[in-house]
């Protein structure tokens, strides 16, 4: 995950902003936890502001696009997390599980150092898309051997609550599901580069051709019309929470 985003990482917290409500559900499930570990931390986006936030994070180039915040952050890896059992109230990873090598032993390890709630926003992956995965079916085999099912966390943790998390049809993240209402942002080479799914997928050429012909040719407005005036949609991102 380090060389990754070292490699994307050079314009995302500008392109990667936390949106207010995505925070919200994330704060409330933290619930009233005050010493709070973000585990693959990225460049801090959805720490709370009323906690205190140890952060880990192996990319330096993440590490340096942090904002200035009462955070400590150690250079670390989810499978090898530097700290005592039972150090924090509760644990977060925001969008992150399927960047470990060892997903197994990085819940572990935040079980391990964690008195009491865990919290992932992460993609179930037995979604299986939204209208993107048209363009790009790749989408769905790569999320289908990167992320964890629900049930993997179950076995990991035991009880979990998985919870669905609509996004925003103005989401000011620029997650990969951040635009699902305005599909001419995908077009932008930009806006890819802070997307760690297009890299996966190497050359999307064809894709990105097919997307653009329909936008322009009206093809994707009729196909999608019914969500033009949905102000949230369910993506398949979810809230997991143990305790």
């Amino acid at each position: 995950m380090s060389a990754l985003y070292d490699t994307i990482g050079l314009n995302y917290a500008r392109l990667r902003q936390p949106d207010a409500r995505i925070s919200r559900a994330i704060n409330d499930a933290l619930g009233a936890a005050q010493t709070v570990l973000n585990v693959g931390a990225g460049a801090g986006s959805y720490e709370p502001a009323n906690r205190q936030i140890t952060a880990v994070e192996p990319s330096a180039e993440m590490i340096a696009q942090r904002p200035a915040s009462r955070a400590s952050v150690f250079q670390a890896s989810a499978e090898d997390l530097p700290f005592a059992d039972n150090s924090f109230d509760a644990s977060m990873a925001v969008l992150t599980i399927h960047h470990w090598s060892d997903q197994q032993k990085g819940v572990s390890e935040m079980r391990r150092v964690t008195r009491a709630k865990i919290v992932f926003l992460t993609y179930d992956p037995a979604f299986r898309g939204f209208w993107l995965a048209d363009y790009f079916p790749a989408l769905v085999r790569l999320d289908e051997g990167q992320m964890p099912r629900m049930t993997d966390y179950e076995t990991w943790l035991g009880a979990v609550n998985v919870t669905p998390l609509p996004i925003p049809h103005d989401c000011t993240d620029g997650f990969l599901a951040g635009y699902w209402r305005r599909p001419a942002a995908y077009l932008d080479e930009r806006v890819r580069a802070a997307m760690s799914s297009f890299h996966a997928l190497g050359d999307v050429s064809e894709g990105l051709g097919r997307l653009e012909k329909d936008l322009q040719s009206g093809a994707w407005a009729e196909r999608y019309a019914h969500l033009l005036d949905l102000a949230e949609h369910d993506c398949g991102y979810r809230l997991v929470t143990a305790d």
